[in-house]
């Protein structure tokens, strides 16, 4: 069961490869532009804390892609993360910085039609909102944390050199903590489908560390993001990181920093019950696109200067991305399925 499990989880796996690729952009992609951080400095640190990430935060995003389509077959699941992963793969290739959430949740739809199941209308406007209010809420984050950290400059009268110290290790520890809040936010976009049929058994390491079955599927999940990142991550975090604006140490700082705020309040299940607690509105936990944050808060950044500086045909080109990605993801996964059910006699999906 294990070797056929494994065999399936590949397509999950390809996807958070391509993940990788794709999304390194988000977390490093304006300081590698604004040459504050070197590529191959931000390609190790957003490995380990994505998958730390992944390994310790990732449950919320997956219960809620769950809800949207219970994907009941092994060869269902194969084929909504493979046509995901083709998807993205494709418009990493071509240099475009485009949404996994949007993928993947194109290709349960796919399956949803293919399977006959209905697709839970609640839980489709609650993802589709959050690509809406993403990187609208990114923009006033960004704009509010500009604000402040130029006040804070103005006011500490640092020596330039001293000032861009300051940003260098800003930005590392800001990348940390987006690396860490991408992994824990979409790792359910990579391996949520196989959740329900994983065949993983807690494990025990010592005394105090435990890993849950689940944990160990997230694991390798965050690995194969890992993996994209090292290996085929540069060219879209050049794209992301010269040609929409023009940045400077500190815009590339707040972009990163109001990133990595969005993308834990939408994944993070312990601030939710905390605010709960406390009769304060919480957001879903739902996978959102790391992408339209970042290109978001560069928006929201270059809107505060009027608009001037920013490429607005690659920003066009990208939304372009963003629309087209769940409705190809759905057709190549809707055909697919026919194919594997009847060329194939796969099962991918269960009455």
């Amino acid at each position: 069961m294990e070797l056929t499990y494994l065999f399936f989880l590949s397509s999950g796996l390809f996807l958070g490869w391509s993940l990788g690729a794709n999304d390194a952009s988000n977390i490093f992609g304006t300081a590698v532009g604004s040459k504050m951080v070197k590529f191959k400095t931000a390609a190790i640190i957003s490995s380990i804390f994505v998958i730390l990430g992944a390994v310790y935060g990732g449950q919320g995003g997956t219960e809620t892609l769950g809800a949207l389509g219970a994907v009941n077959a092994l060869g269902g699941a194969f084929m909504v993360a493979l046509s995901a992963a083709i998807t993205v793969y494709w418009m990493a290739k071509i240099g475009m910085a485009v949404s996994t959430s949007q993928a993947i949740v194109g290709g349960i739809i796919g399956w949803n039609l293919f399977a006959g199941k209905s697709t839970d209308i609640s839980v489709l406007t609650k993802i589709c909102s959050t690509w809406i209010l993403c990187p609208l809420l990114t923009g006033v984050v960004a704009v509010l944390l500009y604000w402040t950290l130029k006040a804070i400059i103005r006011k500490s009268n640092l020596h330039l050199l001293r000032q861009d110290y300051y940003i260098r290790i800003g930005l590392i520890v800001a990348g940390a903590l987006c690396a860490y809040s991408l992994g824990a936010n979409n790792i359910a976009n990579i391996i949520g489908v196989f959740a329900d049929s994983s065949p993983f058994k807690p494990v025990n390491i010592g005394k105090y560390i435990h890993f849950s079955g689940l944990q160990i599927l997230f694991l390798l999940g965050g690995i194969s993001i890992s993996a994209g990142i090292v290996t085929y991550s540069k060219k879209v975090i050049l794209t992301v990181g010269n040609s929409l604006m023009k940045m400077t140490p500190l815009i590339a700082l707040v972009v990163v920093l109001a990133q990595a705020l969005i993308l834990f309040l939408f994944s993070s299940k312990e601030l939710q019950q905390f605010l709960l607690t406390h009769h304060l509105p919480a957001f879903p936990l739902v996978p959102v696109s790391s992408t339209q944050a970042v290109i978001g808060a560069i928006l929201g950044l270059g809107l505060l200067k009027g608009g001037r500086g920013v490429n607005w045909t690659i920003t066009l080109k990208l939304m372009l991305g963003w629309v087209s990605t769940p409705l190809i993801t759905m057709g190549i996964c809707f055909i697919s399925l026919f194919f594997l059910q009847n060329v194939f006699n796969m099962t991918v999906f269960l009455p």
